[in-house]
């Protein structure tokens, strides 16, 4: 071998050395600076080095694990490549989820990701917990499985009784079963501004309030009008100035010991054209100690008020009983005197009617829907031939068949709600699944339309059924489409997030202050990045009520500042100005739902900004809009020098796949979803956006938040 030869050899084992001890530096980095569980396992699946969090979730000090193989501590086979013993594809990372157990027998369920070979027959896993979560969530489910059951169970009692006095007795008592309540009452307004206590549930440590009288002072017109209105008062304290009781009420309570107290309004409509009468109050009361109500408690309340309100008018319907009969015989006498004209009037019509209908028939039977009309004994009097095509029963076979017969018992219970309400005057909408005559299963979308004469009665409904089948199955595909993408997301974003760290250290070599600076930018926004991928399918489910936006007190300068900063390399890009004007103002918000909002706001107005303009980012306090007496709100502003956008789509550009001009839109990177993520983000704060716009002029994009002060206090009374 020649010389130049050996010094060629001797000079790539020793770049080949060299790249080897980079590597495993860039290892040793990665194991110090990530939160996560990081291990390095050989070919055999056999643990060689690992840090910290890896020791924490399996239980052992370092030097144990190392050597320990992977299957001590997982429950199942570790997917592998079948073709060789531990060998994986190429370039390729493995992704799932596992039941890891510990040393000390403690199971986690844990997300994995597996980058094969990143050194020669060494392979990188990374384990996330995710139990946490799934517990978390499976507790919510279970509570409000349990609120839905109790109040469920109340409004049985209360509607199983015709009885006025009844109702109210099983309301209190049963309020004060679930809520745990010292006493709870039912307290009736009377015409002459007094009032006194009629039903009661109190234990028997404290004095009886029944049949007590209040004197005026106490209860004064104008509480009553906000009551009137259905306010609501949650008072944790009944001393506390911050619950703005009178000091006669105040002096009132402490005689029968009472420390917080929950009110909620019994609120009666009269008629369409009235307004809503106070009837009277529903009230908690702890006399023991101080208390903070919380929503249930404040939800079960009010919709037990809610009933209570429809009892009463039903009790007052059976009170008028009589004087309706008179009145109802005498309108049967007015047409008994025309019935004999009415009669050939009516031979007539149902001559015509027979032609009409036939010619109806004719019509609905080409169409591919379940087209039908139900009287007000719930029995079919028409239906098209498509009922034949679905469940092979012919429309002779159907006529005047009831409801549950045609269906069966399983699914009517599903549609009895429907039908009630709907024979009650009001037209619905829903969605529901049949099964057909070759026994398949079919997604429905269903509508029923009241049928209602001159005389405001209901006769029967029309019923109208289509096929939504394929739009479910497409819903389906759709949300398996983005978990997905969510999960391809992350892990690039994981390893760029890593290289990003890397970088910081300088130990691959040294950034200027300004290199430094963005670098530290492009990591913020990185791991911002990783937050709202992983939150991807929760923002998907946000209309559902799924997902908790976990709201906090946030700077609104501060996010501001982050969201300007975040945005300034994509403006000097654009040859943009971008101009912010914080203030430090409190706001109860989700701060990285809030920087996605406002990233996504500036991100369009500086795309859509001509060179050398300029974008002002803005924020101040105003008045509610709703009427003066309302809490000032915080308003945060994007605005622009762009072309503007026309009157009539400032509503629409808020929907999906909504743009002015998808052209431009399409040249300038747009989805047409921004702007519906961030309606749905802002919606979910209580907040309202809206856009507003000159075209040529430019346009200003606008938003609400709550201040964190209002938060706190709103729902004290004043």
């Amino acid at each position: 071998m020649s010389k130049r030869s050996k010094q060629r050899l001797k000079s790539g084992a020793k770049k080949s050395k060299n790249q080897r001890r980079t590597q495993k530096h860039l290892i040793q980095t990665l194991f110090k600076n990530a939160h996560d569980a990081i291990a390095l396992i050989d070919d055999r699946l056999y643990f060689v080095d690992m840090n910290l969090a890896a020791c924490d979730l399996l239980g052992l000090p370092r030097q144990k694990l190392k050597g320990q193989p992977l299957s001590t501590f997982i429950a199942g086979q570790f997917p592998r490549q079948p073709k060789e013993e531990g060998s994986f594809p190429p370039g390729q990372s493995l992704m799932g989820e596992l039941l890891v157990s510990s040393s000390a027998q403690i199971r986690k369920e844990v997300e994995y990701t597996l980058t094969p070979n990143i050194l020669p027959h060494f392979h990188l896993l990374l384990l996330r917990d995710i139990s946490q979560p799934k517990e978390s969530m499976q507790a919510e489910l279970r509570q409000q499985q349990q609120r839905v059951e109790l109040f469920s169970e109340v409004t049985l009692k209360i509607r199983q009784s015709l009885q006025l006095k009844e109702i109210l007795h099983t309301t209190v008592t049963e309020v004060q079963r679930i809520l745990q309540a010292d006493r709870v009452l039912i307290y009736h307004v009377l015409p002459d501004g007094t009032g006194k206590t009629i039903s009661e549930a109190v234990l028997p440590d404290y004095p009886t309030l029944m049949d007590l009288e209040f004197p005026q002072e106490v209860f004064p017109e104008e509480y009553q009008q906000l009551y009137a209105q259905g306010r609501v008062r949650a008072i944790a304290n009944v001393h506390d100035p911050a619950a703005g009781l009178a000091d006669c009420l105040v002096e009132f309570v402490d005689q029968f010991h009472i420390k917080a107290k929950l009110i909620v309004p019994i609120v009666q409509t009269l008629n369409a054209h009235s307004q809503n009468q106070l009837w009277g109050l529903l009230i908690a009361h702890q006399c023991k100690s101080d208390r903070h109500w919380v929503d249930f408690e404040l939800e079960l309340m009010q919709q037990l008020a809610d009933q209570i309100s429809i009892a009463l008018s039903q009790a007052q319907l059976l009170e008028h009983l009589e004087e309706i009969v008179e009145v109802r015989t005498a309108e049967l006498q007015d047409v008994n005197r025309n019935l004999q004209q009415e009669i050939n009037v009516r031979m007539q019509a149902e001559a015509a009617l027979r032609q009409s209908e036939e010619q109806l028939r004719l019509i609905t039977n080409a169409l591919p829907v379940l087209i039908a009309y139900v009287d007000e004994k719930q029995q079919y009097r028409f239906n098209n031939q498509a009922y034949h095509d679905w469940l092979g029963q012919s429309p002779g076979e159907i006529y005047g068949c009831h409801l549950r017969q045609v269906w069966g018992e399983d699914c009517y219970q599903k549609m009895q709600v429907y039908v009630e309400k709907t024979l009650s005057g009001q037209a619905v909408n829903y969605e529901n699944d049949i099964i057909l005559k070759d026994g398949s299963w079919r997604s429905v979308d269903v509508t029923y339309i009241p049928d209602v004469d001159d005389q405001k009665t209901v006769k029967g409904f029309f019923a109208l059924s289509s096929d939504i089948s394929d739009r479910k199955a497409i819903e389906r595909m759709k949300d398996e489409f983005i978990s997905v993408i969510s999960h391809e997301l992350r892990t690039p974003l994981t390893s760029l997030h890593s290289a990003l760290k890397i970088l910081a250290t300088g130990r691959l070599g040294t950034l200027s202050d300004e290199g430094q600076q963005m670098l530290g930018i492009a990591d913020d926004s990185t791991v911002r990045l990783v937050r709202l991928v992983n939150n991807v399918l929760d923002l998907q489910r946000i209309e559902s009520g799924k997902v908790i936006i976990e709201c906090q007190a946030c700077n609104a300068a501060n996010l501001m500042i982050q969201a300007a900063e975040a945005m300034q390399a994509m403006a000097q890009q654009h040859e943009v100005t971008l101009v912010k004007q914080p203030q430090d103002i409190s706001v109860w918000a989700d701060a990285d739902y809030i920087l996605q909002a406002l990233t996504n706001l500036l991100s369009n107005a500086i795309k859509f900004s001509s060179p050398f303009s300029t974008v002002w980012l803005t924020v101040e306090q105003e008045e509610g809009s709703s009427n003066q007496n309302s809490p000032t709100e915080v308003v945060f502003r994007v605005r622009d020098e762009g072309q503007g956008i026309p009157a009539d789509q400032l509503e629409r550009i808020f929907e999906r796949f909504q743009q002015v001009d998808s052209s431009d839109s399409r040249k300038k990177g747009g989805t047409g979803l921004g702007l519906t993520i961030c309606r749905k983000i802002i919606e979910q704060h209580n907040g309202k956006i809206w856009a507003e716009s000159n075209p040529g002029c430019g346009s200003t994009f606008a938003f609400t938040l709550p201040l964190t002060e209002n938060r706190t206090n709103a729902d004290l009374p004043t």
